[in-house]
């Protein structure tokens, strides 16, 4: 009997010793991190904006988790070049997430990866508008009128005074939205697969995606057509009215969707640039633009 029990004891530690070691994340990568959002806007990309200051603020974190696997650590990082745009404080909030979710999809093969920009997209019109309302248009106003009222006096305390004001909630924010967007994303996402709704949650997330990418195309793109047909005694009709009437910012949405045909096409980006400033110079001769 005592032989049987030992020849089981043994079985069972060369299984527990055949399972993966779990991948995880510790304070020392977060830590990481913080500091490398600093130098999130940096890094930006006029066809992906922030995503290259992005994928080099979680480059810790996907170093920590895939470093052994070139091929993961590879995916990874093309996963985080896709678009990304933020308010800078509130990005550490969207890293903080975006690490439990890559944390829980290096232990997870089943997890679905395409989930991770989908709650990336999902976020960031929101926090952009929370973000921009309180940093640009509240902190950084006060800040900028106590700070200029004492430097309009000659004293030294004006400047310190701004960056103070301005630099107390932002560093607070970017703390604490790293360290509870972590620990909000591992338990959130832990409760989601057990109970099936990650599926939802990511329809959820691509659908709020799509309308926010909707809402960038109508209020970041612009294309106005100036030429208005005249047919004599003072009867003139304006081509972009008749548009406008059709369907507001039309030509804005067949433009972003030509472009996005083009680049299906793997026609270079550099290309499409050089085209949209041939047009856009051509157009504005002849009158068109």
């Amino acid at each position: 009997m005592t032989t049987r029990s030992n020849d089981e004891e043994r079985r069972e530690d060369l299984a527990t010793s055949a399972e993966p070691e779990k991948r995880s994340i510790d304070k020392g990568t977060l830590r990481k991190v913080f500091w490398r959002a600093f130098l999130l806007p940096s890094c930006y990309s006029m066809d992906r904006m922030q995503a290259p200051g992005f994928c080099y603020s979680i480059m810790p974190v996907l170093r920590k988790l895939y470093g052994s696997d070139k091929q993961e650590f590879t995916d990874a990082m093309m996963r985080h070049q896709e678009v990304y745009n933020n308010t800078f404080a509130c990005s550490p909030f969207v890293l903080g997430i975006t690490a439990a979710m890559e944390e829980q999809a290096a232990n997870d093969k089943t997890f679905d990866v395409s989930a991770i920009n989908n709650i990336k997209v999902a976020l960031m019109g929101p926090l952009s508008g929370i973000g921009d309302t309180f940093f640009w248009g509240t902190f950084r106003i006060i800040a900028s009128g106590v700070g200029i009222s004492l430097a309009s006096q000659g004293s030294i305390l004006g400047p310190l005074i701004f960056l103070i004001i301005y630099n107390i909630p932002h560093i607070l924010v970017r703390v604490f939205g790293l360290k509870y967007g972590y620990k909000l994303g591992s338990s959130s996402i832990d409760a989601l697969v057990k109970g099936g709704l990650m599926a939802k949650a990511t329809l959820a997330a691509t659908v709020l995606g799509l309308v926010v990418v909707g809402g960038m195309i109508a209020s970041m793109v612009t294309v106005n057509v100036a030429f208005v047909a005249d047919f004599g005694s003072g009867m003139t009709l304006s081509i972009q009215e008749v548009l406008d009437q059709l369907c507001p910012c039309l030509l804005p949405l067949v433009l972003t969707f030509g472009i996005y045909h083009l680049l299906k096409k793997d026609v270079k980006p550099w290309v499409i640039m050089v085209a949209l400033f041939a047009l856009g110079i051509v157009g504005k001769f002849i009158g068109i633009f």
